[in-house]
């Protein structure tokens, strides 16, 4: 199928981010649309909050939309709509625009935005970009989740109704960004699959990767005995971190756990992180160690007292926990696909491996374990390539590009 170039409502933006050469005459005004504004609830919401907590509120003022009210005060109006939980996963709630387009629409044209800022193309996101369209307001959004790739877990148990289920959310994929003025991507692996599965021609698609704060991720972090009291024993762990959910492969963790426990590998699985998963996995894994939802202080700790950074998931867009990893010194094993492609070269800063093959998993995470030497070269790579990545100057880009849309 082909489908029509977007209709931009602004001429084209520099790819480059230079800084605004003009002086600001009044406040650029964006209005925010999000489901969930807890600062950690996610790597998504994190990612926003990057930008929040960065806003220069002498140059713009921000009006927020969602379900879920911030944790935080973020200085700007906030309009709570009513929500409903999401069947399949109750820790996320979504909210429903038709029993409030009327409030939404009052404060809106109350408001006078420049600029609408999208999280997601949900419900409360397609009428925010309806509302748009119909008043010649140009749409930004980040492409924080790649939810084509979450169907082949979302109907696991009933296969046959996958291929419709990836159809649809190719079209509501095609429909919502193909119309965004500028979409954000945080790789050019999901840039290339977006104009290639998805069909946008992608003069809308912008790289625009993610920061690490290095302040609180880094290798003086570790902490042998911090790990050694949970685990109880000196052998070498291996850590999963990350919202146990089903779409993050957590079956193949699961895999790697009995492949480990079957050969009488004497590691530890370290499982940080909380989730619909969470009950059935620990049933499966019964000597993994699961710390549940901890801090990010700890999870730093966690990150630079391990040995191997395990992740098979192949739905990311990015991958922030992989940053997080090398950052503290952390050698990678991840699945080849998604984000992770990105960001992780063959054997020089980690390894890519295919997302359900546990014995490949399992021969690198060896290579890692038995050989010193190609860890510590694998940890410096890790280090060096997380040096490139600021949230400062990613927060310069998102503010500069609001300003020219507007």
């Amino acid at each position: 199928m082909q489908l029509s170039k977007p209709k931009l409502r602004t001429k084209p933006l520099s790819q480059n981010s230079e800084s605004i050469s003009t002086p600001f005459l009044r406040k650029t005004k964006v209005a925010f649309f999000a489901e969930i504004l807890i600062h950690d609830f996610d790597g998504a919401s994190r990612t926003m909050f990057q930008l929040l907590d960065r806003i220069p509120h002498d140059k713009f003022e921000f009006q927020f939309f969602c379900g879920v009210p911030p944790d935080k005060d973020l200085k700007s109006k906030v309009v709570t709509l009513p929500k409903i939980r999401i069947p399949f996963n109750w820790s996320y709630s979504m909210v429903i625009p038709h029993f409030s387009k009327g409030k939404i629409r009052r404060e809106l044209a109350d408001f006078q935005p420049d600029v609408i800022h999208i999280a997601s193309p949900s419900a409360l996101g397609n009428f925010a970009a309806d509302y748009a369209r119909q008043n010649n307001i140009p749409v930004i959004s980040i492409y924080h989740t790649h939810f084509i790739t979450y169907m082949k877990y979302y109907f696991r148990k009933i296969p046959f109704l996958l291929p419709f289920a990836y159809k649809k959310s190719i079209k509501m994929t095609q429909d919502f960004y193909r119309d965004i003025d500028m979409v954000y991507a945080p790789s050019q692996q999901i840039i290339e699959e977006l104009k290639d599965i998805c069909e946008l021609d992608g003069n809308n698609l912008k790289l625009w990767q993610r920061g690490i704060d290095k302040e609180l991720f880094n290798p003086k972090k570790k902490d042998k005995t911090y790990l050694q009291n949970i685990t109880k024993n000196s052998f070498p762990n291996i850590l999963f971190a990350s919202r146990l959910v089903w779409e993050k492969n957590l079956q193949m963790l699961i895999s790697l756990y009995d492949l480990c426990k079957k050969r009488g590998k004497e590691v530890n699985f370290i499982v940080a992180g909380d989730g619909v998963a969470r009950k059935e996995a620990e049933a499966k894994m019964p000597d993994a160690h699961f710390l549940g939802m901890i801090s990010h202080e700890e999870l730093a700790t966690v990150y630079a007292s391990s040995d191997v950074y395990f992740f098979p998931s192949d739905t990311e867009s990015f991958g922030n926990v992989i940053i997080e990893a090398m950052a503290s010194g952390l050698p990678c094993v991840a699945a080849d696909g998604g984000g992770p492609k990105s960001l992780i070269t063959e054997g020089v800063n980690g390894y890519l491996c295919p997302p359900n093959d546990a014995e490949y998993y399992l021969e690198k995470i060896d290579n890692i374990l038995e050989d010193e030497e190609l860890k510590e070269r694998i940890s410096k790579a890790g280090l060096a390539f997380t040096d490139t990545l600021s949230w400062e100057s990613l927060a310069e880009t998102y503010f500069t590009d609001l300003s020219r849309l507007k």
